[in-house]
C-alpha cells in the first residue's frame, strides 16, 4: 500500500500538517513499517500514520515499535476511517502484525519474533483449555464475569470470545465426562485387584451429606496411585443397607466389582455393618479384606484413652492458666524457674497453647506438645507449690513424675503418627513393624509404676487387639512380600509379643497357611489365563533309548533310510532323555524360592529403611516371581493406613455447598482425575488425548485423601 499525505493529526498531542518521511533518513528495518508511514511534521517531530485507520502515532526515535504493535492489533482491518473526535467501539479485532520472513536475520529488540503465527489461535481449544484450567484449580465459574480477567484475557488475545458462566459449567461437565470414560476402560484393562475406601464429607451450607469414593490400585508400572471414583449425595437418614447399594451400584458402574481385594470403611457410616454387608456380597474365589485404616483407629484409641487421666491432665492446664493469669503471677514462676536452675525464657512455649480441655480442637496431639513443653519446667511448678500460696490448688510436685511418665508415652505415639503421612508411597509392607512396636509397649505400659499410665495403656490394649484381630492378616502378608524381612517380621513380633509359646507358634502358622493358600489362588488363576502347556510334567511310556554314543530312533524312524532322517528325528532323542531324567526331579513354585533367598540387606548388612523402594524391587524381580508378583501387586496396593481428617477437613467449602450434588460430583472427580494427567494433543472435546493407561499411570501420590477444591475457603 502506498504512503498517502496524513490530512490532519489524529493522535492527542500531535499538532501541525505532517510531510512525508525524508528516504535518505536510516533505513525502517522493523517489519510494522509495512503498516505504518514515518512522516515529519513542521516542528521537527516525526509521526507515524497507520495506512489502516490514518491515525498518527509518536515516531521518536526512542519510542520504538511496541505501541505500533498494540494498535495494529486493535485497528479495523475495514481500513474506514472513524469519525474525527468520536471513540469508536472496536467490535470486531484482529491481529495483523506480519509474519516475520523465516529467511529473515536473527528477531532484534523491536521485530516480531521468529516464527509467530498469528492464525494458529483456535477459538475452541481456547475455550477448553480455560474449562481445564477451572476444574483443576477449583475457580468459580463466574470468574469469566469478572473485569480483572476479561481485561487480561482481552489484551492476551483480543479475539478470544470469552463463553459464559454457563457454557464454562457445561465445558467442565463435558470433560469430567470425557476423563470418567477414558478412566473406566483404564480400570478395565487393569490386571491387577484395587482397593476401595469410603469417606463421609460434609456442606458447609446446607449441612448435606457426600459420601467420597476412592479407588486404590498399583500400575503396570508399579506405581502406587488413587484416584476418586465418585462424590454422592447421601441422604442423612440412610441405612446400612442404603450405604452399602449405593457402594455397590458405583463399582458396578464402573465395572471393578469382581476385582476388589479390599475396603476401607473408617469414615463411613455404619462402618462395621456396611463392611460385613459388603465382603458377603463383593466374595469372589479370593480373599476380601476388611481393613481399618491404623492412622485413624490409633488417633481414636488414644483420644479415647486420655480422657481416663482427664483429671491429671487438666491440672497441667490449670498451672498454665495460673501463670497466664497476670504479670505478678508469671514474675513468680519466672523466680521459680531461677531458683529451680533453669534457664530463664522470656516467653516460654507452653504460654501459647490453648488450655481450654473442652475446645473440640484441642485433640491429642496438641496435648502431647503442651505437656513436652511445660515438663521441662516441672522442677519449677514444683517449686512453686512449695512457696507460693495461691497455687496450691494445681498440680503438685507429686503430679509431676506420672505428667512425665505420660508424655513419654505420647511421644512414642507422636512420632509414629509423625511419619504416616510423609510417606511417599505409603505401601502396606511399611507399618506391620510399627504396629507391633505399639502393640509390644502397650503390653509394657500395662504394668507402669504410674497407675495413670497403667489405666490409660490398659484401655488402649484393649481397643487395640480389637483393630489388630482384623488387620494383622493383610499387614502380615505385606511384611512378608518386603524382601528385606519375609517371614522373618512376622516370626519375631508374634513371638515377643504373644510370650505363650503355643499362642506364638499358632499364630505365626495360621498367618503361613493363609498366605500359601491365598498364593494358591492366585497361582490356579495364572495357570487358567495361560494358553501354554505346562513346563514340567509327568510323561507315560519311553518312545527311546540312550545308550552309549548310539541313538535308537522310535515313532518309525527305523523305516526310514539315513538319507531322509530329518533334524527333528535326531533331535527326539534329547527330548525323551530330559523327560526321563527330569521326572523324579521336584518342581518348585516362585514362592518357594522367594522364602529360601536370604533377606535382602544393605552394604553394611543391615536392612535399608530410607531409601528402599519395595515396588520397584518388585518391578525388577516381576518375571522371576511371576505368581508372587501379582500377588504383591494387590497386596501392597492395599490402603493400611490412610491419614484420618477431622470434621473441618471434610467439608465442602461455600462455593460448592451452592450447587446441585451432579455438578460438585463432576467438579471433584474432574479435578483429581486432571490433577496429573499428561499435557498433550487435545481430543475433539479439549481433554488430554492421552490413553486409559496414561490416565492410570499419573502421579497421585499416597494414600491420604488430597482433594484441594474440597477445603474451606
Amino acid at each position: 500500500m502506498s504512503e498517502q499525505p496524513s490530512e490532519g493529526p489524529h493522535a492527542a498531542g500531535i499538532v501541525g500538517v505532517a510531510v512525508p518521511h525524508n528516504p535518505r533518513a536510516r533505513r525502517l528495518r522493523s517489519k510494522v513499517w509495512n503498516d505504518f508511514s514515518k512522516e515529519r511534521l513542521p516542528d521537527g517531530s516525526h509521526v507515524a500514520v497507520c495506512h489502516h485507520c490514518h491515525k498518527q502515532l509518536t515516531a521518536s526515535s526512542r519510542s520504538g515499535t511496541t505501541h505500533l504493535k498494540n494498535h495494529l492489533a486493535i485497528c479495523l482491518s475495514t481500513g474506514t476511517r472513524p469519525a474525527r473526535g468520536r471513540r469508536r467501539k472496536l467490535v470486531v479485532r484482529r491481529l495483523l502484525l506480519r509474519q516475520v520472513d523465516q529467511n529473515a536475520g536473527p528477531a532484534t529488540a523491536d521485530s516480531t519474533p521468529i516464527g509467530y503465527d498469528p492464525n494458529a489461535f483456535d477459538q475452541e481449544t481456547s475455550r477448553q483449555d480455560l474449562a481445564r484450567m477451572i476444574v483443576r484449580h477449583g475457580y468459580r465459574f463466574s470468574i469469566v464475569d469478572d473485569s480483572g480477567f476479561r481485561t487480561f484475557v482481552t489484551n492476551l488475545q483480543p479475539g478470544f470470545r470469552i463463553p459464559t458462566r454457563e457454557s464454562v459449567q457445561s465445558d467442565c461437565m463435558r470433560i469430567h465426562d470425557a476423563a470418567r470414560s477414558r478412566l473406566r476402560v483404564a480400570l478395565a484393562n487393569l490386571p491387577s485387584r484395587v482397593s476401595l475406601s469410603a469417606d463421609m464429607w460434609r456442606s458447609a451450607v446446607a449441612g448435606t451429606d457426600y459420601l467420597s469414593l476412592t479407588c486404590h490400585y498399583i500400575t503396570d508400572e508399579w506405581k502406587l496411585k488413587k484416584k476418586i471414583l465418585n462424590f454422592i449425595q447421601v441422604d442423612s437418614a440412610s441405612t446400612s443397607a442404603d450405604i452399602t447399594s449405593n457402594i455397590l451400584e458405583k463399582c458396578q458402574e464402573w465395572g471393578i466389582e469382581k476385582k476388589i481385594v479390599s475396603v476401607v470403611l473408617d469414615n463411613c457410616l455404619y462402618s462395621d455393618e456396611v463392611g460385613r454387608e459388603l465382603l458377603q456380597l463383593l466374595h469372589n474365589k479370593f480373599d476380601l479384606f476388611h481393613v481399618r485404616s491404623c492412622a485413624h483407629i490409633l488417633n481414636l484409641i488414644i483420644q479415647e484413652s486420655l480422657e481416663l487421666v482427664r483429671d491429671l491432665t487438666d491440672r497441667v492446664r490449670a498451672s498454665i492458666r495460673y501463670v497466664k493469669s497476670s504479670q505478678v503471677r508469671f514474675i513468680r514462676f519466672q523466680e521459680a524457674v531461677k531458683q529451680s536452675g533453669l534457664e530463664i525464657d522470656p516467653r516460654p512455649t507452653f504460654l501459647a497453647h490453648d488450655t481450654n480441655s473442652n475446645n473440640v480442637n484441642n485433640n491429642w496431639a496438641s496435648l502431647y506438645v503442651m505437656l513436652e513443653s511445660v515438663c521441662r519446667y516441672q522442677k519449677a511448678f514444683a517449686r512453686l507449690f512449695e512457696w507460693d500460696p495461691e497455687y496450691r490448688a494445681y498440680a503438685s510436685a507429686d503430679d509431676w513424675p506420672a505428667v512425665s511418665a505420660l508424655t513419654e508415652c505420647l511421644d512414642v505415639l507422636y512420632h509414629t503418627m509423625e511419619k504416616l503421612p510423609t510417606v511417599e508411597n505409603p505401601t502396606a509392607n511399611l507399618y506391620f513393624n510399627e504396629i507391633c512396636a505399639i502393640h509390644l509397649l502397650l503390653k509394657e505400659w500395662c504394668t507402669n509404676r504410674y497407675t495413670v499410665v497403667a489405666t490409660m495403656a490398659t484401655q488402649m490394649l484393649e481397643k487395640f487387639e480389637q483393630y489388630w484381630e482384623v488387620n494383622k492378616t493383610v499387614m502380615a502378608f505385606a511384611s512378608i512380600l518386603d524382601p528385606r524381612y519375609k517371614t522373618k517380621s512376622v516370626e519375631y513380633f508374634f513371638r515377643v509379643v504373644y510370650k505363650d509359646p503355643y499362642e506364638s507358634k499358632s499364630r505365626i502358622d495360621g498367618i503361613q497357611a493363609s498366605f500359601i493358600r491365598l498364593y494358591n489362588e492366585y497361582a490356579a488363576e495364572s495357570a487358567g489365563q495361560s494358553k501354554n502347556e505346562p513346563v514340567f510334567y509327568k510323561g507315560t511310556g519311553r518312545a527311546g533309548t540312550v545308550a552309549g554314543s548310539g541313538l535308537d530312533y522310535s515313532s518309525g524312524a527305523h523305516n526310514k533310510t539315513f538319507s531322509r532322517i530329518t533334524l527333528s528325528d535326531a533331535k527326539r532323542g534329547l527330548d525323551q532323555y530330559l523327560e526321563e531324567t527330569s521326572s523324579g526331579q521336584t518342581v518348585k513354585s516362585d514362592l518357594d524360592l522367594y522364602l529360601e533367598e536370604a533377606v535382602l540387606r544393605n552394604k553394611e548388612g543391615r536392612v535399608d529403611e530410607a531409601s528402599f523402594d519395595v515396588l520397584a524391587w518388585w518391578r525388577a524381580f516381576s518375571a522371576k516371581y511371576p505368581v508372587l508378583s501379582l500377588m504383591a501387586r494387590d497386596i501392597l496396593g492395599v490402603p493400611v493406613s490412610i491419614v484420618p481428617l477431622d470434621g473441618d477437613a471434610r467439608t465442602l467449602n461455600d462455593y460448592l455447598s451452592t450447587m446441585d450434588p451432579v455438578t460438585v460430583e463432576g467438579l471433584i472427580c474432574a479435578q483429581d482425575w486432571l490433577r496429573d494427567e499428561d499435557e498433550g494433543p487435545k481430543a475433539e472435546d479439549g481433554t488430554s488425548a492421552a490413553s486409559g493407561a496414561s490416565d492410570l499411570n499419573g502421579t497421585h501420590g499416597a494414600n491420604n485423601v488430597d482433594v484441594p477444591i474440597l477445603t474451606k475457603d
